[in-house]
């Protein structure tokens, strides 16, 4: 669904029919050239893999500039003391210091909290968090969720989170969306859908989650 929405998915093979709507655009409708405009500026993406998402031959600093000139002319020179507020507010401490690091220098949680700045660096208006704590130990996650929580909400974004666990969801997000095969397979307020599950896949994925109060 991800790669859908980014425009990606036929880069595997697989044949994509429908709209994506956003600021109704349909961006179905874009040649690549367009959706190159899109990625990063208005839609950005926080992938599983932090480490994996990083390139481990250039220092952070160059990473995040790399992804502010893709979109913009403004100089970095300009936008640095930015960055280092978006670092120290993703919970980066020392962000001057940290921009100097490889990524073999840093551990898994700190590289998704380079990620989210970069995620932020233009400040689109919708964030999909891709899986993004399934790397990080158990008191990493929780820290992740509560920075993604927030910036949402203070800076009025979209986010589409993906993940497969259930009570994770239920914390973070309005409305679900249960995709079984590919397929959205039920859709609605979270409460509502985990409440009274219409889909057996539902059903069945509630029933094997872990119980929260």
């Amino acid at each position: 669904m991800a790669l859908a929405i980014l425009g990606l998915l036929g880069h595997t093979g697989a044949r994509v029919s429908g709209r994506t709507m956003l600021l109704g655009r349909d961006l179905m409708d874009c040649s690549q050239g367009q959706l190159r405009e899109v990625r990063g500026r208005l839609i950005s993406l926080v992938p599983q893999s932090p480490v994996a998402a990083l390139n481990p031959a250039l220092r952070i600093e160059r990473q995040l500039r790399e992804a502010w000139r893709a979109h913009s002319r403004e100089p970095w020179s300009a936008q640095k003391k930015r960055v280092v507020h978006l670092l120290e507010g993703a919970g980066l401490s020392s962000p001057e210091a940290f921009l100097r690091r490889f990524p073999r220098q840093i551990s898994v949680g700190q590289a998704q909290r380079v990620l989210i700045a970069m995620a932020l660096l233009h400040a689109p208006p919708l964030l999909i968090a891709d899986e993004p704590t399934s790397a990080l130990d158990v008191i990493t996650q929780r820290e992740v969720l509560d920075l993604l929580a927030g910036i949402v909400t203070r800076r009025h974004m979209s986010m589409l989170f993906i993940s497969h666990d259930l009570p994770t969801v239920a914390a973070i997000c309005h409305r679900l969306a249960i995709l079984h095969a590919g397929e959205v397979v039920e859709c609605g307020p979270v409460t509502e859908v985990l409440a009274n599950p219409q889909h057996p896949y539902t059903q069945q994925l509630i029933a094997a989650a872990p119980k929260w109060p």
